[in-house]
């Protein structure tokens, strides 16, 4: 006990001395992703889209050159992700921690940002409370709850009166589904039925079964990526459930460019609701998605621009600090400000350092040339993020 005293206590001093670091020539920051793992496609688009920023925005701002190390979580590992955050601030003297691809990470390394008082710019966790976790924090990706609590209102409104709800159990499909069934039912919907999904889980057919059995209009579901999406589509097929007798819906994840390709036409008619897609219609975006296919040989997803509007966020706040890194004078330069994102217009809300953005309601079509794609069939502007607004 008492070494462990001494050890946070010397953890502390460390902390202690580190505001009072001369200023530099060179910015520092610690980018903290799952470069390994089953996240890692996640977390290259992510530190690409950032390599993206950089190339056309030059590696110097208000005078001092940025420097990015790199570390690597290796997945949901929060303990892992607060002790890199540690070395990052002690050891490396970072100035900014920024990445974040998943909650329990995020949530980890709050408080070492508080304690060290360091600017912190989350990514793309997407769990309602890690902004809450350190007064020196903003994100630039969304929550679950904003983007699930406006389409449950959609849905109700569009004549869908009854749901089934399937979402993975851990915290951000907790976190979504909780989300969607508050604003379903205040608007007048009733859930007919709920189930959780292990993380895992490799097959739905049960879970699809039991949806079905209730005879709902519309199925929710919130899962992650990877092959999940084409098991979930191959069960809905497998027991009759179309767009023409169910409704459909989900957060952006569940049809994303490669579950699409995976799922199949089994994906035509489905709902989401989610912040980007690469099809989104603007000028900004256009040319988004040409300089990172021409970097990177892909289209960029959710993840990508997350990367690219964090690193826009940091430049900004420097240029307003005119180079000062200091945690407290970044995040009041971050607080209420705004700008034109390729998802379109984006702002960080002064009260709550969380990110204000359109959620766009899509369907899946088929283009011209027969692929699947999302199309925005409606949008909802100036999205805040709902559970903090209820605070």
């Amino acid at each position: 006990m008492r070494i462990l005293k001494a050890a946070a206590l010397a953890l502390a001093v460390s902390f202690a001395g580190i505001g009072h670091a001369q200023a530099q020539d060179t910015v520092k920051i610690g980018l903290i992703l799952p470069f390994t793992g089953q996240f890692a496609d996640g977390a290259k688009q992510i530190d690409d889209a950032i390599k993206l920023y950089i190339e056309e925005n030059g590696d110097t701002v208000a005078g001092k050159k940025i420097e990015i190390l790199r570390k690597d979580t290796g997945g949901i590992a929060p303990d892992v992700a607060k002790r890199l955050a540690q070395e990052l601030v002690v050891r490396d003297k970072v100035d900014i921690l920024a990445g974040f691809l998943l909650t329990p990470n995020a949530l980890a390394v709050g408080p070492i940002s508080e304690e060290a008082k360091k600017f912190m710019v989350v990514m793309n966790a997407a769990t309602s409370i890690i902004t809450t976790k350190s007064p020196y924090m903003a994100r630039v990706s969304m929550t679950t709850p904003m983007v699930n609590e406006e389409l449950g209102k959609w849905a109700f409104a569009n004549g869908v009166t009854e749901v089934f709800t399937i979402n993975s159990d851990y915290g951000p499909g907790n976190d979504a589904q909780a989300g969607f069934q508050r604003a379903f039912e205040a608007a007048g919907g009733k859930i007919v039925g709920a189930d959780k999904v292990p993380v895992a889980n490799p097959d739905f057919s049960a879970f699809v079964q039991r949806a079905k059995d209730a005879n709902p209009q519309g199925i929710w579901v919130f899962i992650p990526g990877g092959a999940q999406p084409a098991a979930f589509a191959k069960a809905l097929a497998e027991r009759g459930l179309t767009p023409e007798n169910t409704k459909v819906m989900g957060q952006g994840e569940l049809t994303v460019e490669a579950a699409l390709a995976s799922m199949g036409d089994a994906a035509l008619g489905i709902i989401t609701g989610f912040h980007y897609d690469y099809n989104h219609q603007s000028e900004k975006n256009a040319a988004f998605v040409k300089a990172y296919n021409e970097m990177f040989g892909r289209n960029p997803d959710f993840f990508g621009v997350g990367g690219y509007d964090g690193m826009n966020l940091i430049y900004e706040a420097l240029k307003k600090t005119d180079g000062n890194t200091d945690g407290e004078a970044l995040i009041e330069a971050a607080k209420g400000m705004s700008w034109e994102s390729p998802r379109g217009p984006i702002a960080i809300d002064p009260e709550t350092r969380d990110v204000v953005e359109t959620v766009y309601i899509r369907e899946v079509q088929k283009d011209a040339d027969g692929n699947l794609i999302n199309v925005e069939i409606d949008k909802i502007e100036n999205v805040k993020d709902p559970v903090k607004a209820r605070m």
